[in-house]
């Protein structure tokens, strides 16, 4: 008998029968598309439970514990415990050791007050400059430190006579800040006889200044003004500027001066609240 030939193998099935395995056996290579779908519907899931929860407890200024927060934002108490052990190690909320209540960490103040440009802090001083300006009857204004000299960003005008005029902008000496650097490199030129140049007689007066938490402007700017001005501080408890009043020698005497000293401190207990802070004096 004659064998019969075997038909020769092309090595290549035919193009249907090709595209039909293909569809039948599951390719073994991930798809990389997929996967970084995955990872990204991941991540904004994490990040937004991360950012419920850290709004949450900064809605708890006395804190909140673990099973409460986990019911605010619909999470297992796990996944919420996780989540918030992540905030706790980045210091963004932190978790009182006694009471194992969760509130809002330092660093977050901090990008807070980073965040409190010069408009904002106008936007917010100004109504209560305001009312400080109609309950005194003189000019109020509110100064932040700028380098080596302190700027006016805000002020506002009372209902008396003789309001002062000074435009917002104007540059004040900041002889204060940083106090040593600054008596270093630069010399205490007199704006009246009675300015402050010698630096031990500033020191003292500095000191006065740190130990009382308001300080008082006799002439020593200009000698037709007295002032009184008290700092502003803000989440972190540093004092991000100065609220104060100003008005003519002959009607601000130094016992209007005094009374009116009362009304400066409770607006600027006032803006501090607005800016943060939970106590208005530091400790020098």
């Amino acid at each position: 008998m004659k064998a019969r030939a075997k038909p020769k193998a092309s090595g290549k099935p035919s193009g249907p029968r090709r595209a039909s395995i293909a569809r039948l056996v599951p390719s073994s290579e991930p798809n990389i598309d997929d996967e970084a779908e995955d990872r990204q519907r991941g991540g904004v899931q994490s990040l937004g439970r991360a950012f419920a929860i850290l709004e949450q407890v900064a809605r708890h200024r006395e804190g909140v514990g673990l099973a409460e927060l986990s019911k605010l934002v619909g999470l297992h108490n796990s996944t919420t415990f996780h989540l918030a052990k992540t905030m706790v190690s980045l210091g963004y909320i932190r978790q009182e050791r006694d009471s194992k209540r969760y509130r809002i960490g330092r660093p977050l103040f901090a990008l807070a007050a980073s965040a409190l440009d010069e408009i904002e802090m106008v936007n917010v001083a100004t109504p209560i400059m305001e009312e400080l300006s109609r309950d005194t009857g003189e000019s109020s204004h509110f100064a932040v430190r700028m380098g080596d000299a302190v700027v006016v960003i805000a002020r506002t005008s009372g209902p008396g006579a003789f309001q002062l005029t000074d435009r917002v902008g104007v540059v004040r000496p900041a002889h204060c800040n940083q106090l040593k650097r600054f008596l270093e490199r630069v010399e205490l030129k007199p704006a009246t006889k009675k300015s402050i140049t010698e630096p031990a007689a500033l020191l003292r007066e500095i000191a006065e200044i740190r130990r009382s938490a308001i300080a008082f402007d006799d002439g020593e700017f200009n000698q037709e003004v007295r002032c009184v001005a008290v700092p502003v501080y803000n989440f972190t408890g540093d004092v991000v500027g100065a609220l104060g009043i100003s008005g003519p020698v002959w009607r601000m005497s130094d016992q209007m001066l005094q009374s009116r000293a009362k009304a400066v401190k409770a607006a600027a207990n006032r803006l501090s609240s607005e800016f943060g802070a939970s106590s208005f004096a530091k400790p020098a």
